[in-house]
Order: structure tokens, then C-alpha cells, then sequence
């Protein structure tokens, strides 16, 4: 692959992110990853189209189930575009969790739904973990009253996420809160949309994760 092209999945070498058609990992993984936010729920969504909720490629009807290699493949990588995460990060989590007295599988998720993008997504705040990214980066919010713009901050419990004092922020939090103000909050997370803050209650658990996975086979695989 020439220097600065995409790779089939969409992974741009030199810029270190996934540029290509997000809709074509949820095909891949056969689940819907939530990308799209709230569009991802829309009949617009691939997935619930017949002809096109098959992995990419032209001869997707021919797939079996896979080897042993390739389910365990799929897992992790299943894990990783949900979360948005590269291999590199992927790893550096992984390797966190084995040195945790926990079950590696269980700690691994749970330092993904610690990231602060990932908060700040499941706070309303945003459509998508990908918005919430890009508003993390932009400075909008606020961890214990200071401004953090690092996408992979680990918050901890009783952390304080606000938004930046600007008109602009505040308007266009409220633009996504309106999306869906009665959205379901999960237990770990205390939220506040009026005041357009949360407070971290409590460290996520297994139940707090809101996608289909085992995470023994993620472990089986980065084991080898």
C-alpha cells in the first residue's frame, strides 16, 4: 500500500485513523456499532437493508463461519471499532488489564467505558463516540472543572464532567441532548441535562456494556 492510501478497512497509514465508510464495519462485524449515532437506529442504516446487511465484498455469500483464528479476530476487532481505537491503543489496554487482579476480559472492557469519549457519548452529550472525540479535541470539555482534550482520559469515580462556558458549546450540546432528551442513562453515570453535567457514581462493570461480546476470546487471541 502506497504511503498515505487506505488499506480495505478503511485505515489511512499516515494520519493513524479509519477514514473510509464507517457502515461498512458494522457489515463486517454483522452488528450495528452505533457509528452513525442515532442514524444508525433509521431505516437509512445499511444493516437493515436486505441486499447490503452482508460483509463487503463480492463474494460475502460464499463466508462461512471461519477458523478458530478468525472468530477470535473478529471479536477483537468488533471491540475496537465500537470503541474507536487503533491497535496500538487496543494494546496498551490489553496489557493494563492483565496486570489487574480482575479477569483480564472484564477489566479490558471495563477500561474501554472509562475513555471520555466514551462518557461523554453515553451522557447524551453527543450522536456518536466519534462527535464526542472530535468535541473532546476541540476543547469543550471540562473534567473537576479543568479543560481535557485527550480522547483516551480514564475517568474515575467521582470525577465531574461540565462543558465549556461559550454560548457556541452550550447550544450545540443542547442540539444533541434534544435528539433524544429522555435518553436511558446508565447506572454508573449520574447525569444532569439542564445543567449539562455528569458525575461518574461509580467504576463500569460487565453489565454496563452495551454490545454483544466475549471477551475470552479477545483474550484467547491476544494471548497467543
Amino acid at each position: 500500500m502506497a504511503v498515505g492510501q487506505e488499506n480495505e478497512e478503511g485505515y489511512n497509514r499516515d494520519m493513524g485513523k479509519l477514514l473510509g465508510p464507517v457502515c461498512r464495519q458494522c457489515r463486517r462485524e454483522g452488528i450495528k456499532l452505533m457509528l452513525k449515532g442515532n442514524r444508525c437506529e433509521t431505516a437509512k442504516c445499511p444493516m437493515e437493508k436486505q441486499n447490503r446487511n452482508k460483509p463487503p465484498g463480492m463474494h460475502s455469500w460464499r463466508r462461512g463461519r471461519g477458523s478458530d483464528y478468525g472468530v477470535r479476530l473478529r471479536e477483537k476487532q468488533k471491540v475496537k471499532r465500537y470503541y474507536g481505537v487503533l491497535e496500538k491503543q487496543f494494546r496498551i489496554y490489553f496489557s493494563e488489564a492483565e496486570r489487574q487482579k480482575a479477569n483480564t476480559g472484564q477489566a479490558l472492557l471495563a477500561l474501554l467505558e472509562r475513555r471520555l469519549d466514551n462518557v461523554v457519548y453515553k451522557m447524551n452529550m453527543t450522536n456518536s463516540r466519534k462527535d464526542a472525540r472530535q468535541m473532546i479535541a476541540h476543547g469543550h470539555i471540562k473534567v473537576n472543572g479543568h479543560k481535557v482534550d485527550i480522547v483516551s482520559y480514564l475517568v474515575k469515580q467521582g470525577d465531574k464532567i461540565t462543558v465549556r462556558d461559550s454560548e457556541k458549546t452550550k447550544k450545540m450540546i443542547q442540539a444533541n441532548i434534544e435528539v433524544d432528551p429522555n435518553a436511558p442513562v446508565q447506572p454508573w453515570l449520574q447525569v444532569n441535562n439542564a445543567a449539562m453535567e455528569g458525575t461518574v457514581v461509580s467504576m463500569p462493570t460487565r453489565d454496563d456494556v452495551q454490545i454483544p461480546v466475549e471477551e475470552q476470546l479477545i483474550v484467547e487471541f491476544c494471548s497467543r
